[in-house]
């Protein structure tokens, strides 16, 4: 058996050297191979190391585990032959191996903490199931070693391993959780058959742990409740069993009957007033109530996709079989052609089916074109592609539509010119070649994953801050918390105040000159309101488009769905506001929460923000220095 070897780097750490064996050469290499059960191996070059930000997790997960089956390495690229494709790559890169004889069973690249933890735990339940039944373990490649044309036939011929879960379109359907207090006094199965007896449907049912993070995401919604830190380490303390449920017979919708079957989230107040339901029966206190329904049809849909990805309605299917899903992909249009053609290929995009649900140009430095495209900075033709895409302002598009990520591919053509000029003429990349350049002009996402990773690069989450005034709080503010939830929004902070004088004046200073600015200040201190920093991708705008036009006259005829057309008494008492742009949104942010941190991680808008934020005051009062400011934030 493999010996763990101390690496210079690792050297005195011997509890990090027993949990990752060291594998320094090819001999090791092909001796780590023939351990029995799951090996997962982070490999690395010598210039950088291991990855040590995954150290504790591993450790966490080994601990959790206890599994004899579970193994952890590090390897080391540049001294053993098998891997050399891997040197050379900046990213870290972890390699399941399952069965003796080294078959190469799943890869993640980058340290994504809660999808490392996933795969090790259903990798390693695949293996001990492979070893039970004697069956064959499938093996797959590296498609990230593969290049682009290479990588798209392997895509197409790799096996649809997970299939949908299709529910009539007649049907109604709600997420279930079996909370890990039910799990660990044995009463998972004992609910289950409730469940059954009750008339409900059971379309899907997996058990699973959820991570810290994973709580968190899927709890954001009550992140502003005092409970929330509880709530998270309760849901990922233990296995939870994740249901969707179908309606019983004669039930128009599921979500009401299974919240009545399941009572008041109060522990109390279910005994009180529903003795029968399941959280009376099973729950102990509010917190571990035992089980989690879906408050409405919009929040069963959202966690449906957070759990149970593949969950389709058969509206979205054909009868002889399914249609491809709406997807989003990112689309670029180089400076060169975007300068004379632009509007040309947006005709195309657009005859082609596609939507553009987001448009942006942007100037890119040396730097983002780097971490864009850092699968190819070790590549020949790469210092071209820095020069093409620094050279103007590239147009970046969000396309949507069934099957976008696949059809784009197809209608851009190959990636090299050569190829599209002799093969598909037609295509767009060959219609668009700039003569003399070797760079293609327009850029397609590989796979729905890069595509993902993409358009968060371009357009990544934006804040701003809503306000649900007193003239709304007290009837609407149910009804408009749940159309923000249901437009996709996410609710990163929240709290209930009432204004003094002084914070109104200086909360609407913008107005001060204005002849309303007295009874403005007058109406928002006469009673509480909410203040909301919602997240989305161009909040600032869907959030203005949701309110409607500050005028409930001018809303009810341009916007009757909006939230001011339904509920505004007058343009004084129009129940909610919103900034007008990005950088109001960040100063009243910080005037309202504070310096809440927002996510840093590295988009193509990251130089631009850092430079507006080097200028914002950095007080309330510092009204004199910073960015020139638009009059015209909302009332």
């Amino acid at each position: 058996m493999l010996q763990a070897t101390l690496h210079p780097q690792m050297a005195g750490k011997k509890k990090e050297a027993s949990l990752q064996a060291s594998v320094m050469n090819q001999e090791q290499w092909e001796e780590i191979l023939t351990t029995k059960g799951l090996t997962v191996v982070d490999v690395y070059q010598q210039w950088c190391g291991p990855c040590r930000a995954v150290v504790s997790l591993l450790r966490k997960i080994k601990n959790e585990l206890s599994d004899d089956l579970l193994h952890f390495a590090t390897a080391e690229a540049d001294s053993i032959d098998a891997l050399e494709k891997y040197r050379g790559k900046c990213e870290p890169t972890f390699l399941f191996f399952g069965v003796s004889g080294g078959e190469l069973v799943a890869v993640l690249r980058g340290a994504n903490a809660p999808m490392l933890q996933r795969m090790i735990v259903e990798e390693l339940a695949k293996e001990k199931l492979v070893m039970e039944q004697g069956s064959g373990r499938k093996v797959v490649k590296d498609l990230g070693l593969l290049d682009e044309e290479k990588r798209e036939e392997e895509e197409l011929q790799q096996p649809q391993n997970e299939e949908s879960i299709i529910v009539p379109a007649s049907k109604s359907y709600t997420v279930a959780i079996i909370k890990p207090d039910a799990v660990a006094h044995g009463k998972a199965n004992e609910i289950i058959m409730k469940i059954q007896d009750a008339g409900f449907e059971i379309l899907a049912h997996e058990e699973r742990t959820l991570t810290e993070t994973e709580a968190r995401d899927f709890y954001q919604h009550k992140a502003a409740e005092a409970c929330f830190e509880d709530l998270v380490q309760f849901m990922s303390s233990g296995p939870s069993h994740i249901l969707v449920l179908s309606q019983i017979e004669g039930t128009a919708n599921i979500i009401p009957a299974w919240r009545e079957f399941i009572g008041p989230a109060d522990i109390e107040e279910a005994r009180r007033e529903n003795p029968e339901s399941l959280r009376a029966q099973y729950g102990t206190e509010t917190l571990f109530n035992a089980v989690h329904g879906s408050a409405d049809s919009d929040q069963a849909s959202r966690e449906l996709a957070f759990f149970f990805p593949n969950f389709r309605t058969a509206s979205d299917a054909e009868q002889d079989g399914e249609e491809e899903r709406v997807e989003r992909t990112l689309a670029l249009i180089r400076p060169d052609v975007a300068r004379e053609n632009r509007d040309e290929i947006l005709a195309q995009i657009l005859k082609s089916g596609f939507t553009v649900a987001l448009q942006k140009e942007v100037m890119l430095t040396e730097e983002q074109v780097k971490q864009f495209y850092f699968q190819h900075v070790d590549t020949d033709y790469f210092p071209a592609l820095m020069r093409n895409m620094t050279s103007g302002p590239v147009l970046a598009l969000a396309l949507a539509r069934k099957g976008a990520v696949h059809l784009w591919k197809n209608i851009l053509g190959p990636s090299d010119l050569h190829k599209a000029k002799e093969e598909d003429p037609e295509c767009l990349r060959a219609k668009f070649a700039v003569e003399n350049e070797p760079i293609n002009q327009l850029h397609g996402s590989a796979n729905p994953e890069e595509a993902e990773r993409e358009l968060n690069f371009f357009f990544p989450q934006q804040r701003t801050l809503a306000v649900i005034k007193p003239d709304a709080l007290e009837e609407h503010r149910d009804t408009i918390l749940e159309e923000i939830q249901g437009r996709s929004f996410t609710v990163a902070q929240m709290k209930e105040t009432v204004l003094s004088r002084e914070m109104a004046e200086e909360f609407y200073k913008e107005h001060r000159e204005k002849p309303f600015f007295t009874q403005l200040v007058d109406f928002m201190c006469r009673g509480p309101c909410m203040m909301l920093v919602l997240t989305k991708e161009n909040a600032v705008e869907e959030w203005r488009a949701m309110m409607g036009p500050s005028d409930p006259e001018k809303a009810k005829e341009t916007s009757p769905q909006s939230l001011r057309a339904r509920f505004a008494a007058d343009i004084l008492h129009n129940s909610v506001h919103g900034s007008s742009n990005e950088q109001h949104a960040e100063e009243k942010i910080r005037f309202v929460f504070g310096d809440i941190s927002a996510d840093a991680a590295p988009t193509a808008d990251s130089e631009t923000s850092r430079a507006a934020s080097a200028e914002w005051p950095g007080s309330s009062g510092d009204e004199n220095k910073g960015i020139s400011r638009s009059t015209t934030e909302e009332t």
